[in-house]
């Protein structure tokens, strides 16, 4: 059941890939790290992006929401990014509905694209 939840969601994006994720940000699209400290500790930073915890995505995103981050364009792309491009998902979706209509996410997230990185 999660994963048909999961897949009809999915058909209301058009996902980032993690190669495009540069190139989507020179366009001007905002990029919300929605990962946990700790996982940003361990893992790294992504250039860019702002952090919003994913508890409070809403609150700091919706165009309505009394707490809005003043970083955030809604008419924008925003791209949500996770872990591994699940909640992420999820988040877009739900971004939609309040009405943020370019929501997004990276498809396969933080992980994926720190796969497409360069070892330094």
């Amino acid at each position: 059941m999660i994963d048909a939840w999961l897949a009809e969601a999915r058909t209301h994006l058009t996902r980032i890939q993690p190669a495009d994720l540069e190139a989507t940000m020179e366009r001007g699209a905002l990029v919300v790290d929605t990962r946990d400290t700790i996982d940003r500790l361990a893992e790294g930073e992504l250039p860019g992006a702002i952090v919003i915890p994913r508890n409070l995505l809403e609150w700091r995103v919706a165009p309505s929401a009394e707490l809005k981050d003043p970083r955030v364009d809604t008419e924008e792309v925003i791209v949500v990014v996770c872990n591994d491009g699940f909640s992420s998902s999820i988040a877009a979706v739900t971004l939609q509905l309040l009405g943020v209509p370019r929501a997004t996410d990276l498809a396969g997230g933080f992980r994926a694209w720190a796969a497409t990185r360069p070892d330094d």
